[in-house]
């Protein structure tokens, strides 16, 4: 009965990736302007969250006045994070987008010093120029003007967004439900970009809203709330070593929705900074 216990965990665990891993074809299709695909996806993913903590009774209190302020910060992170994370989709591909997104667990180690008491370790700049190289490998010529080099420049941005609002977040998850956490940041990312309607085209919608309510449930809503789910039942080594499957899952999805097909950098490149995810992962067991 454990062993099934343990294999249902592993197979929502495995699902959670999927439906995360979407958010690259999806970004990549809706034909609309990145910051109003943001705001809907936030929008609309508030809104459920907010459905769902009411209907689990979750308490959305927040217990302390300074508090605010840093999920104010978080929400903006995570906003920028999506943003950037888009228009690398969209000047790139899925492939090149994803990877290039999955430098944050070793920019999340590079950085948690600043954040923490935590020492610092030589080993995380070996990793760093791990990582390095298999950007390198992936961009096809060191060109601004190229639109490749540009995806990967915001997919390492991206990145630091992502590793900000983890290391920003990080005391609050013992405090405060996850799924709370992620309500706050899908609506202060919805207020922040309320001014994009006024001045950016929304009217596909008419024809995107499908998948728009994909994206804001399936991927966000959805997703990151049974990803969050699963630390409960995983390690967080064992959570972000399965985790680290998504831009394989979004690489997949991409191949068989948008007919994209990696190259043998990307294949190259990706490898050796997934590997180095998968080593700070091991490396890194609580």
């Amino acid at each position: 009965m454990k062993q099934n216990s343990h294999l249902n965990h592993v197979f929502w665990l495995i699902i959670a990736c999927v439906f995360v891993s979407s958010s690259g074809a999806l970004g990549k299709f809706i034909d609309m302007p990145t910051p109003v695909i943001i705001w809907f996806r936030a929008g609309l993913a508030a809104l459920c969250l907010f459905i769902f903590c009411i209907i689990k009774k979750i308490s959305l209190k927040i217990e302390r006045g300074r508090d605010r302020s840093t999920f104010l910060l978080a929400g903006f992170f995570m906003g920028a994070h999506w943003i950037t994370y888009f228009y690398a989709l969209k000047l790139s591909n899925v492939a090149i987008g994803m990877l290039s997104l999955f430098t944050f667990p070793v920019i999340v180690a590079l950085l948690e010093p600043l954040f923490s008491k935590v020492k610092f370790d030589p080993i995380h700049v070996l990793l760093g120029v791990l990582v390095l190289v298999g950007i390198y490998i992936l961009s096809p010529e060191l060109n601004l003007e190229n639109n490749t080099l540009q995806g990967i420049l915001f997919g390492i941005l991206s990145a630091v967004c992502y590793a900000l609002r983890i290391l920003i977040l990080k005391g609050h998850v013992a405090r405060y439900n996850p799924t709370m956490l992620m309500f706050y940041q899908a609506a202060i990312i919805t207020i922040i970009l309320v001014p994009v309607l006024f001045f950016m085209d929304s009217t596909n919608i008419t024809t995107q809203y499908p998948y728009i309510i994909l994206l804001a449930l399936l991927t966000t809503a959805i997703g990151h709330t049974l990803f969050v789910n699963s630390l409960k039942y995983f390690k967080a080594s064992t959570a972000s070593i399965i985790g680290s499957s998504q831009p394989i899952f979004g690489i997949i999805i991409a191949f068989f929705f948008l007919n994209e097909i990696p190259t043998l950098n990307t294949f190259v490149g990706g490898s050796l900074i997934l590997i180095t995810v998968i080593i700070e992962s091991l490396r890194s067991k609580t």
